[in-house]
């Protein structure tokens, strides 16, 4: 409860305390408490209820050709799931005979013929989603060829016997219009049309052409071209993009939109037209304030990471009831506008679009540089309380969740950044682990370099080398070697395929000119990753009230350091800046600490029996009061009880049979860990 209070206070304070050259951002809650990062995931996850379906033959039978071109020439309204028309694919032939074509579409769109170089194909052969043809002529090796995929249908959606919502409509009373629009990420392109769900495998230019009623304006990818006037009071709205693009970042808004038009400026020159189209003149009212904020953002990231990649097309937001946001290239679809929300979508056109993760495995190469794109805007536009307070929030997301039924905070030891199941839509879009902790992640490569010219430097190097094309996390981590001038190998084992985070405890004393100190690592989840090693900051204050912060490596369990001070130390305050995803321990003077090589240890002696245990575990050689903390084998915090010389034993009854952790800390603060069985 203190920290919700503390969230309010701090609103307050950072409401008179914002100012920057653009209009002051005050923050509210849903800026600051990872609504944006939330909106996302949930959209995902509300839309997403596939599973990745394609078989390995067809995914072979896909990879035996590369996409170069898409032209989707499809009849699309506002308030209906229809869909038809055309969708050609250019691509090329790979390094033997192709004589099948391999697509997906879902079973409830109609095929109605597929031509490949001019020429009709047999009746295709369709299993769930995959879609396979055989060529009337095949096509040599490395060679070109055109097909074009002739459909009709209605997409499915959620409440049918068909999943998915890739394609949508809905009518929002507030606006009193309705909007279809498509969201495709991760596996639903194919429920609305026909296309090669590979991340690898990005075409390298796109054409969208949407016909529809007027007063219909059509939101998609690159730039408008030009609007056709069509019989019947319809028109075919053509856009076109000639920059590299994943499939699931095509997309299409429908509805009777009110344009309204903005601009950034690059360093070069160039100003980006930023081009909404809102659902009218009310939500623009609503709205524009938080719209004109996007030129500060792609102003700001273009400065920290490389100029916007989409720079001769455009950016822009098409309205649509997502439920949050989505990063369509060059036109994302939000539902509203939030600062950190906008500036969340926005940085995916660095890393989600230019340069896209190779596998869902690697996700928080997109949505944790894009949480972290949050915290970089605050950084920019608003406050460093403000900063702050997200960087507070994020890491207690990490390391906690509020229960939706009691509201109580309950711990969450584990899961790594890494996403070991790539078929599941939930794990792809953890909330918790694929954005809060993949930002997380960020935030302490930036520390680890200690220098941000070098970390924006690798952001920007990476975007440069990767540039329309996909990335895996090792590609990552190879461009931050170079900067760090040494391996990181231990740093992503422990961060991105590791699980839990690190809790530090302190004890000190100041024997003359030294400060000495021992910092105690403990781990949420041992039995996966039972040490972090990291570097911490302590915060050192003196009697004076002034205060000198020192950076010390923690290389073990039990690390121990002395530090030459010159005044009399009163507190020490590790990682003030919050650099390090870790939860802080008890943080005590003991005048036992004399030595920083011998000190008067009061649990070095202590030992644990009979171990395996049943009902009881004793404690012998225990000379002091202690709280004992019981974790069970993947980091859970079981039980916990208060122990003494006179009474030493652990009631171990309430345990289930298997492997503990029991976390011995006395008054002084020292700690000391024992491993038992209870059988």
């Amino acid at each position: 409860m203190t920290r919700f209070l503390l969230f309010w206070v701090c609103l307050l304070i950072i409401g008179h305390k914002a100012q920057a050259q653009r209009p002051t951002y005050r923050p509210v809650a849903a800026g600051l408490n990872g609504s944006a990062a939330r909106g996302c995931a949930e959209t995902h996850l509300r839309t997403s209820t596939r599973q990745e379906l394609t078989t390995p033959a067809h995914r072979r039978l896909m990879d035996r050709y590369d996409v170069k071109y898409y032209k989707l020439d499809l009849d699309i309204e506002n308030n209906a799931r229809t869909v038809g028309g055309s969708v050609r694919l250019r691509a090329r032939a790979g390094g033997q005979i192709l004589d099948v074509l391999a697509f997906e579409l879902h079973p409830a769109l109609l095929l109605d013929s597929v031509l490949v170089n001019g020429r009709r194909t047999p009746a295709p052969r369709r299993e769930s989603g995959d879609v396979s043809v055989t060529l009337p002529q095949p096509v040599a090796p490395n060679t070109l060829f055109d097909a074009i995929i002739y459909y009709h249908g209605t997409a499915p959606n959620g409440s049918s016997a068909a999943i998915g919502n890739a394609l949508d409509t809905r009518y929002v009373p507030r606006y009193d219009v309705n909007v279809t629009w498509s969201l495709s990420e991760p596996f639903h392109a194919y429920e609305w049309w026909p296309c090669k769900q590979v991340l690898t495998d990005k075409a390298d230019s796109t054409d969208v052409w949407i016909t529809t009623k007027n007063p219909n304006k059509v939101g998609s990818n690159g730039v408008l071209t030009r609007v056709v006037p069509l019989p019947d009071n319809r028109s075919r709205y053509e856009w076109k993009s000639r920059h590299p693009i994943a499939y699931y970042l095509v997309s299409v808004a429908v509805a009777p939109y009110l344009e309204y038009v903005n601009y950034a400026n690059m360093p070069n020159g160039v100003r980006v037209p930023i081009i909404n189209y809102v659902y009218n003149q009310t939500a623009l009212n609503d709205n524009r304030a938080e719209i004109d904020r996007t030129s500060g953002f792609l102003e700001n990231f273009s400065a920290l990471t490389g100029a916007y990649p989409f720079a001769n097309e455009k950016y822009g937001h098409s309205m649509a009831p997502i439920g949050g946001g989505m990063e369509h290239q060059t036109m994302t679809t939000q539902d509203g506008f939030n600062f950190t929300l906008t500036a969340h979508e926005l940085f995916h056109q660095w890393f989600g679009n230019n340069v896209t993760c190779a596998s869902w495995e690697d996700i928080w190469l997109n949505e944790g540089f894009a949480s972290y794109g949050e915290y970089l805007s605050l950084q920019a536009l608003a406050t460093p309380e403000a900063a702050r307070f997200w960087m507070d929030q994020t890491h207690e997301q990490v390391q906690f969740r509020i229960d939706r039924i009691t509201g109580v905070l309950i711990n969450t030891p584990g899961g790594s950044v890494r996403v070991p199941d790539t078929t599941s839509v939930g794990r792809i879009f953890d909330q918790r682990l694929s954005y809060k902790k993949g930002a997380a992640v960020v935030h302490m490569l930036r520390y680890l370099l200690h220098d941000d010219a070098k970390f924006f430097r690798v952001l920007r190097t990476f975007q440069a080398t990767y540039a329309g094309r996909t990335a895996r996390t090792a590609d990552l981590q190879r461009v931050f070697e170079v900067e760090a001038g040494r391996s990181l190998g231990g740093f992503f084992e422990q961060w991105y395929a590791g699980e839990g985070f690190p809790s530090f405890s302190v004890r000190w004393n100041q024997v003359g000119g030294n400060l000495l100190l021992q910092t105690t690592e403990i781990t949420s989840m041992p039995s996966v990753t039972p040490f972090f090693e990291t570097e911490l900051d302590y915060k050192i204050t003196f009697d004076t009230g002034s205060s000198q912060v020192v950076r010390l490596r923690q290389s073990q369990l039990v690390s121990a350091f002395s530090v030459a001070v010159a005044g009399t130390v009163t507190g020490i305050e590790l990682d003030p800046d919050q650099w390090v995803l870790n939860a802080t321990g008890p943080i005590v003077r003991t005048t036992a600490l004399v030595d920083i090589d011998s000190e008067e240890s009061t649990l070095a002696s202590v030992s644990a029996f009979p171990n395996p245990c049943r009902d009881f575990l004793a404690l012998a050689d225990l000379l002091e009061p202690v709280e004992a903390l019981v974790i069970d084998a993947v980091g859970r915090q079981v039980l916990r009880q208060s122990l003494s010389p006179a009474a030493s034993q652990l009631n171990t009854r309430p345990l289930a049979s298997g492997l503990y952790h029991v976390l011995l800390t006395s008054s002084t603060g020292e700690q000391k860990r024992l491993r038992f069985v209870r059988e």
